[in-house]
């Protein structure tokens, strides 16, 4: 069964973010995910607003944790902090 990365992001440091940007495509291609949304036009109706929001489909939830848990993605995130303000969520699929 599918699983799925929510991402809410704001970025706060572009020329910073692009390090993750350039890593984190290698991390999430292993593990076999699929961006469903990725930036687009968002209206936030309840909750804290973000200016990007991201649905990132995996196989299943072992490959969405692993992914996460990954030293490519490790990488990633180590460019991304500090870089932005973000909330990520990985859910099981129904």
């Amino acid at each position: 069964m599918a699983a799925y990365w929510i991402a809410h992001v704001t970025v706060t440091d572009l020329a910073r973010y692009q390090g993750y940007m350039a890593l984190a495509p290698a991390a999430f291609a292993a593990h076999g995910a699929r961006f469903l949304a990725r930036g687009g036009e968002a209206e936030v109706f309840e909750g804290a607003g973000f200016d990007r929001h991201v649905v990132i489909e995996f196989p299943d939830l072992a490959a969405a944790r692993a992914c996460y848990a990954s030293a490519e993605y490790q990488a990633a995130k180590a460019q991304r902090d500090g870089a932005c303000r973000a909330m990520v969520v990985i859910v099981d699929g129904i």
